[in-house]
Parts: structure tokens; C-alpha cells; sequence
């Protein structure tokens, strides 16, 4: 898809896939310019220079998901402090599950808790980590800032109900289909300032002198009716700090 993008020319692309997307948006082209939204750090991987100036044809929203992964462990903790054991879903195929499993697993150890990591990219895949849980038996589990992931939303907060496991998800939109809580980026305030940054580049701005920007809006939301269903309490010290509450 990226390579034909190029065959015709487009004027500007605009890559919200997240890590795998920028990665080969990058790989098709290095003169037309790319607005990202991703989890990774831009510069450790390569796409630009220097946050402040990044000097290629590449720029956007940089989420950071390192950082919040690392908050969402104890968000999960203060929900559930008898958890011991706790599963990561990830999907193998997105470059930047290494750096967000190594965070989760320095989280989880600081916390006492037990981590295991299962992966899965497909609704099938996404069926067998299932059942690979239920014979691992988590109290709790977390899923990783992935959009293939995200396409499957229903299905996995469906599953996670089923399996009766309290979940942290990355986004808001978990929630909106029914999971436990999330923490992190807001998708729609990302997607407004890609958007912008598209526009300036569509007016004559080069991406080289626009900034990327860093967590443009971090947003902790709840769901008190999944709560009660899992007959779990919010502590009131974190309601307070809530953006949404859904009931």
C-alpha cells in the first residue's frame, strides 16, 4: 500500500497505524513528506534527528508507550492488589513489543507480580492466547498499544469478560466496548494534530521544521459498570483523577 501511494505521487501521507506503518512508510519513500502518529521513540529508531527538529521528510505525534505501559502496571496493582500473576497480550509482528514487554517486566518485578507475556495477530491467534490463559490462570492482564490489536477490540474485551480477567487497555475505545479501563494517548486528539501537521505540509510547510509532538493528551478512563460485573471497587483516589467515567 505504501509503495503505491508512491507510484502515484501523493502530495503527503499520513501514517496513523502506529510503529509498523511509519516503519514502512519510511522504507517507501524519503522525499514525500510523512506525518506519524507512534509508540516508539522517533529518533532511537531512525525516523528522525531530534524531536525539536527533525530534519528528514518525516513528523508527527510521538506516543511514548513505554512510559505509559509502565503506569498502566500500577494502575492495574491499586485495582487489584491481590493480583499475583499478570499476562501481557502482544502482537510478535510490531517492532516496538520489545521495548514495551522489557518495560512491563522491570513494572512487574518492582511490584512483586509474576508476567507472562502471550502473543497473538489474528482472531484465531487472538482465540488460542485465550486459552493459553485460562490454563495460566492471571489475575489480571494488561494489552499491549498495538492497532492490529485495536481492530480486535470487541473481541478481546468479549474474551477478557468471558475469562472474568480485569484488563488495562492502551485506549479509550476498550473501554467504549466494554473493557475495565484504560490509560493513555487520546487517538482522536493525536489524529487532529496529524492532521494539521498534513495540512501545514499541503500549504508548503516542510516536515524538517515542524517539531514532533509528544503525548498530546493522556487520558485515564474507567467503565463502573464492567467493575461491578468483575465485582471490583475503583479506589475513590483514582476516580478522582479520572478524564471519563463510563457508566
Amino acid at each position: 500500500m505504501a509503495a503505491d501511494l508512491v507510484r502515484q505521487r501523493v502530495s503527503a501521507i499520513a501514517s496513523l497505524g502506529g510503529t509498523p506503518s511509519a516503519l514502512v512508510a519510511k522504507a517507501a519513500t524519503s522525499t514525500i513528506p510523512i506525518v506519524f502518529y507512534i509508540g516508539i521513540d522517533p529518533v532511537e529508531f531512525g525516523l528522525i534527528a531530534s524531536f525539536s527538529h527533525p530534519g528528514g521528510n518525516m513528523t508527527g505525534v510521538g506516543g511514548l508507550q513505554g512510559d505509559l505501559i509502565a503506569k498502566r502496571i500500577e494502575f492495574l496493582h491499586e485495582i487489584v492488589p491481590k493480583a499475583a500473576v499478570v499476562a501481557f497480550l502482544v502482537n510478535p509482528n510490531n517492532r516496538y513489543t520489545e521495548t514495551e514487554t522489557r518495560v512491563l517486566q522491570d513494572g512487574a518485578h518492582s511490584l512483586g507480580l509474576e508476567l507472562h507475556v502471550v502473543r497473538a495477530s489474528t482472531a484465531s491467534e487472538i482465540d488460542a492466547a485465550f486459552r493459553t490463559l485460562a490454563g495460566l490462570r492471571p489475575d489480571a492482564l494488561l494489552v499491549s498499544a498495538d492497532f492490529v490489536l485495536l481492530s480486535r477490540s470487541k473481541q478481546l474485551v468479549a474474551l477478557a469478560a468471558q475469562h472474568a480477567l480485569p484488563a488495562v487497555w492502551p485506549w479509550r475505545e476498550y473501554v467504549a466496548a466494554g473493557g475495565l479501563m484504560s490509560y493513555g494517548t487520546s487517538l482522536t486528539e493525536a489524529y487532529r494534530v496529524v492532521g494539521i501537521y498534513t495540512g501545514r505540509i499541503l500549504k508548503g510547510e516542510k516536515p524538517a521544521d515542524l517539531p514532533v509532538q509528544q503525548e498530546v493528551k493522556v487520558e485515564l478512563i474507567f467503565n463502573t459498570k464492567t467493575a461491578k460485573t468483575l465485582g471490583l471497587t475503583f479506589p475513590l483516589t483514582l476516580l478522582g483523577r479520572a478524564d471519563e467515567v463510563i457508566e
